[in-house]
């Protein structure tokens, strides 16, 4: 098995509402695990995955990034002006062009906006990474191109647009990907958005999944937690169950995007059945896998 590192890069954070973060759940019950602010709002991460496998460098999504102008980034709760990303990057020795592939679970903004420049009022959106090569799902993609009313603000129109002109787009059809290669799989999830795409990373202590929007911090890793954003709750949390047993069998990890204190944990289980996340850590600093 080739020798894998990886690192946790944090890009810009946000303010969201909890009562959306947490759909039918009770605030009594979420306030439990974050504390909303005088606005009813939660912090999130958007958090992502770099993985360094041999002589390539694959990141996993790239946050919302700071591509909103100033009226939308109050909107959507977006804490930095700056592109954290990019920063963190950086710190962590690497940029943008160091990047060989990035995958993309989905095209939400809070997952893919990292891709694009920092907003400047004289200047037109860019694509940044351009070294990469971009790998999203059939469906995933389909879904951007002609969103449905119900989640169309959740996209960035001119994206799928800049991602076709780079001529290093990869839509996916299979649960593989030949920018990533074999040994990485590639599972489909539809209860967030169709074609959500979850990939699992293999690991001398078990597979590492990006858990994405299916399971966006600890506290959704309970089974019947849900978004108010999910397309379809019952689904997901079907979906959720059969990711969590089989991580649960194989002593498998999951990757948290969105928790803001978390980016790793062991699946476990405690006496009643019911899953939990373990052996938590905070940060990834080329950590081997």
């Amino acid at each position: 098995m080739a020798k894998r590192r990886a690192w946790s890069i944090l890009g810009n954070s946000q303010r969201l509402d909890g009562g959306a973060m947490f759909g039918n759940a009770p605030r009594a019950l979420w306030r439990q695990w974050i504390e909303p602010d005088e606005l009813n709002r939660i912090p999130l991460a958007c958090r992502a995955l770099l993985v360094e496998d041999g002589n390539r460098r694959i990141l996993f999504e790239t946050g919302i990034g700071a591509f909103f102008p100033p009226q939308l980034r109050d909107r959507f709760g977006v804490q930095e002006e700056r592109h954290v990303l990019l920063d963190n990057l950086q710190r962590a020795g690497f940029s943008d062009a160091d990047i060989d592939c990035v995958v993309l679970s989905h095209l939400h903004f809070d997952h893919a906006g990292g891709l694009l420049s920092a907003y400047h009022p004289q200047e037109p959106m860019r694509l940044l990474f351009d070294n990469a090569t971009f790998v999203v799902s059939w469906d995933a993609w389909q879904r951007a191109r002609y969103p449905h009313a119900r989640d169309r603000k959740s996209f960035i129109p001119e994206l799928p647009a800049l991602l076709e002109q780079s001529g290093r787009l990869e839509v996916v059809k299979s649960h593989r990907s030949n920018a990533l290669g074999g040994d990485y799989k590639l599972w489909s999830s539809e209860g967030h958005t169709p074609g959500l795409m979850l990939t699992e990373i293999p690991g001398n202590d078990g597979p590492v999944v990006y858990a994405a929007d299916l399971i966006p911090g600890r506290a959704w890793v309970h089974l019947p937690i849900t978004m108010g954003y999910d397309r379809y709750p019952e689904r997901l949390i079907d979906e959720k169950n059969d990711l969590l047993t089989r991580l649960h069998e194989q002593c498998g990890r999951l990757f948290f995007t969105h928790d803001p204190e978390v980016a790793l944990c062991r699946v476990a289980r405690d006496e009643r059945g019911h899953f939990y996340a373990a052996d938590t850590q905070r940060e990834l600093v080329a950590a081997p896998l």
